[in-house]
């Protein structure tokens, strides 16, 4: 029997150059995304940090951790608008079901 649901998690990088409210409103955007498409059970925004290497000449990123249930065609299409939206630099996204 096929999956209905599944349990994911996304870490994303979004651009420290990006105001406060840009910030949020990109934040925002992505959760209300997979919340439409399932239950979104944490966001958890652990602000600027370093990163491990430089990324478009930039030292920093904005980290965001969401933790979401949705069908498991949701996490390709979420994937496909991070890559394209310039505000985000980089994006994992790991089932946690095993």
């Amino acid at each position: 029997m096929a999956k209905l649901t599944g349990n994911y998690e996304v870490l994303y990088v979004v651009n420290p150059a990006l105001g406060e409210e840009e910030t949020a409103a990109l934040v925002a955007k992505f959760k209300d995304l997979a919340e439409s498409h399932g239950t979104v059970s944490e966001v958890d925004e652990w602000g600027k940090r370093k990163l491990a290497y430089p990324i478009n000449d930039l030292e920093e990123g904005y980290y965001v951790l969401m933790t979401f249930t949705a069908d498991p065609a949701f996490p390709a299409e979420l994937d496909r608008l991070m890559r394209i939206n310039t505000g985000i630099m980089r994006s994992m996204i790991v089932s946690k079901d095993a």
